[in-house]
Formats: structure tokens, sequence, C-alpha cells
């Protein structure tokens, strides 16, 4: 199969959907797959150099909405050269321009919002939500309705993205999502770790490993450790990543006033074998985030074969319980405390047996190897089946009646 991949930026620090295009391209060559990637960046980004796709720069897009006439034109122009267009993403024009070029063209496209449905924005930015609602009604509705499929990355993400907007008619599948085994061998990546923090050698830790955001909970896991560590001295707590040094401030600030101020390492943004030493290192890795699609950092623990102890509002939850490859506890102080002497209380039977469930955990369901062929079967399975064109709802409401390219400013530019 050849599939186009649609993406509104191939920039790095754009984070999950890039890498994880990159990761899932990469693991498609494997098997003689090819992919091309349509982005809306400017030519000549050195980012768009050395992937394991062939990147098509259309940019650059105006305003944050990304818009530029030339994508629906070059898709019109070479869209029938491949079997299927996968979306990463929705609200800026990548999604609409895909439905504008493709209606009619008997190229199916699939959509991959990746955790931009999540009823978690509505509520942390409801000012930004008016705006989506606009959008939704002008343009994005239509965009999900006549996919062939709307990709989720786990089941989670497929109940919640249910809940914020309407109309909402979509074919669902879940495909899942996951990123690549660790690059580094243990030892290698451990002796690296412990050179730089020395002090950490021989330590029972918990690492928390990512952006330190309020979103995150890094304050739940502070007052939660603090209940720890007044019971049992043998723990200590890394917070390894990048942080605006006002919220840095705010959180040291907060682990002094609970004496921890000798029981945190605060290790700041790690990357190669640092990164990997300290997820190999770590009893167990923490992440009591109010709202994560996926969490790549959970996936990359897992492959590491150290357990992993999250909120419910990280959506793979599910997964994870059911292989019992972690603990899973509530977004709140008393949660977080509650699944931290949990951990505490298991013997070291209980912890490697759970060691070796997190290792399958990901083998079977994380590893990009994995799913890049999981994404490619479904891929091709629904492009051979007919279209049915049935919905959740098959009626439409009287607004659809209307021209829907009119509807939406962009179309008219």
């Amino acid at each position: 199969m050849k599939i186009l991949q649609v993406i509104t930026s191939l920039d790095p620090r754009g984070g999950g959907p890039m890498e994880g295009v990159r990761q899932i391209a990469r693991a498609a060559l494997a098997w003689g797959q090819a992919t091309t990637v349509v982005c809306l960046d400017a030519p000549g980004q050195a980012f768009l150099e050395g992937n394991p796709f062939t990147a098509v720069a259309l940019g650059p897009g105006i305003l944050s909405y990304r818009y530029t006439s030339r994508l629906v034109s070059w898709l019109r122009e070479h869209a029938s050269e491949y079997d299927a267009v996968v979306v990463n993403g929705i609200w800026q024009y990548g999604s609409f321009a895909v439905w504008r070029a493709l209606r009619g063209a008997g190229v199916p496209y699939f959509v991959f919002p990746h955790g931009m449905l999540d009823p978690y924005f509505k509520r942390a930015h409801p000012l930004k939500h008016m705006k989506k609602l606009l959008y939704w009604r002008l343009g994005e509705y239509r965009v999900l309705r006549d996919a062939r499929a709307v990709l989720f990355t786990c089941e989670e993400e497929m109940l919640l993205a249910r809940e914020p907007f309407s109309p909402y008619r979509v074919r669902e599948q879940v495909v899942g999502f996951g990123t690549a085994p660790p690059p580094y061998q243990r030892e290698h990546a451990l002796a690296d770790y412990h050179l730089a923090f020395p002090e950490l050698a021989g330590r029972r830790t918990l690492l928390f490993l990512g952006r330190l955001h309020a979103k995150k909970g890094c304050d739940l896991l502070i007052e939660a450790f603090a209940v720890l560590a007044r019971r049992d001295p043998q723990w200590h707590l890394v917070m390894a990543g990048p942080a605006t040094p006002a919220f840095s401030a705010q959180l040291k600030a907060l682990a002094a006033r609970l004496g921890l101020a000798s029981r945190i390492t605060w290790a700041g943004m790690l990357s190669g074998t640092g990164k990997w030493g300290a997820l190999y290192a770590a009893d167990a890795f923490v992440l009591p985030s109010h709202q994560e699609n996926f969490g790549i950092a959970v996936a990359e623990a897992l492959a590491c074969g150290t357990p992993v102890l999250i909120s419910s509002r990280i959506n793979i939850w599910r997964e994870i319980d059911a292989d019992g490859a972690g603990l899973v506890a509530s977004d709140d102080v008393a949660g977080t405390t509650n699944m931290l002497l949990r951990w505490a209380d298991l013997d070291n039977a209980a912890r490697g047996s759970m060691r070796e469930r997190a290792k399958l955990c990901f083998a079977t369901r994380f590893d990009i190897r994995v799913v890049a062929r999981r994404l490619s079967d479904t891929i091709a399975r629904l492009v051979a089946t007919p279209d049915p064109g049935s919905r959740q709802n098959p009626l439409r409401d009287s607004q659809d009646a209307m021209d829907d390219s009119a509807r939406h400013p962009a179309a008219l530019r």
C-alpha cells in the first residue's frame, strides 16, 4: 500500500504526533512500505531532511490556522497516487483541506485526532472551546463524519471523544499508538546515568520524567511523596524534565516546606543514555497527570520493564490496569498518596512480577513495530471494504443540506 500522511508540522518540537509519524514510517520500511508526508512547514527547514519518508513542504501556512491554498491544489493533483490518506490532528487547515480535496475523489482518508477531542480542554480552556465550537460547525464535524474511519490511540480516547462536540457522527477504530524500544543497552545507560548522578546509585527511586507543568500533577506527586517519605526513609524521588523558572521555583518551595529538600533530585532535562538510564534505574515511573492522551514516557518506561504508577486521566490506563503493568489512581492528592503507599507495600516478588508484565505490555501493545503493522493492516482492510456510507446516526441535520464548502471561511479564499 502507498499511504500519504498529512500533518501540520514536522518540527520535532511539536512532540507526539510528529514523532509518531516518523517512527511509524521507519517501522513500515521493514516490510517495504514507503511513506510520503505532506506538511505545512516552509521548504528548506533542516528537520525536513534525513527522515524515513519523503517530505513535501507546502508552507508556510498563514497564522495559527496554517492556511495555504497550495495544499488543496497539491492533493487534487497527487492524491490518486496513494491508496489512502491519513490526517494527523484537527483544528488547523490541514484536516479541512483534505476533506475539500478528496470529496468525490475516490481516495479514502482517515483522521488521527491524537487526543484533540478530549473534554479536558473544554474545562481547562473554555474560551478556546468556544472557538472550536465554531470550527466544528463550519467544517471539522464534516471532516470526521466523511472519513473512512477516525483512528484512536486507545479505548479511553475514543470514549472521551464522544463528549465535547455535537453532532458527532463518525466511524470509530482503535488502532493504538506507541514508541520504539530502548536504543541503548541497560548496562550502558545505567552506567552513564549513575556517572551523572552518583548520589542515586543503590537508592530506591520513583521517577517523574517529562515536562514539569501543572497539568502533569507535579504538585500532587510531591505532596503524596511527602507522606511516603515520612513513613519510609529508603525512598527517593527524581523529578526529571524541563520547567519554566517560575514553576520550578514553586515546586522546590513546596518540597522545602514539606521537608523534602534532601529526598528529591531535580535532574533537569534528560536525553540519550541519561533518560534511558533513569527509566531503567527507577523502581517505578510516576505520572499523576490531569490529562494525557497517550503518554509516550509511560510506554518508554514499560519498554524498560519499569512499572508505571499513573492517574486515570492518562488515556491508556485501561490497558495498563488490564495487563497488571502498574497501578492506577485518581488525579488528586489522596489518590496519588494511596497509589504510592500501595506500591511501597508490595513485596519484592510482586514488584518483580509487575516488571515482567510491564515488558510484556509494551511488547504486545505499544511497540511501534506492532502498532505500525496494526495500523497498516487496519487501513488496508477498511480500504478494501466498500464504504457503507452509514454513520452512528445516518440522518443529517438540516445544516448539511447547505453547501459545505461555502460554510467554511478558508474555502472562500
